[in-house]
């Protein structure tokens, strides 16, 4: 019970905690990395679709993360291989989703 109270008021720090895009705040356009940390927080909450919806990449990024971590512990067999297939996936996702916000105009605040 005491861990999920925590976990809770962790969330919720997070979520009054974050931090403005600098490109938002000088500019008033997203950048490629807008949404990344409402996704985390998303899916902290549980709430995979939303997550999903806001920063596409986020759930390819983490595995990458930690299956490069992992190689670099335990030396995969053909690891590297993975992670630059796993790098091309991530920022293919990231490209693709800028894209598709610019001509949906939903880059500008």
């Amino acid at each position: 019970m005491v861990l999920l109270f925590m976990y809770t008021n962790v969330i919720r720090w997070l979520e009054e905690h974050m931090l403005v895009c600098p490109s938002v705040k000088w500019f008033r356009l997203e950048c490629m990395g807008c949404g990344m940390q409402r996704s985390a927080v998303a899916l902290l909450k549980g709430d995979l679709v939303q997550s999903v919806t806001l920063y596409p990449a986020l759930i390819p990024m983490l595995f990458l993360c930690l299956f490069a971590a992992g190689h670099l512990i335990f030396k995969f067999s053909g690891g590297a291989r993975v992670i630059v297939m796993l790098q091309l996936l991530v920022v293919t996702i990231v490209l693709v989703h800028y894209f598709y916000k610019i001509i949906t105009s939903q880059i500008f605040i």
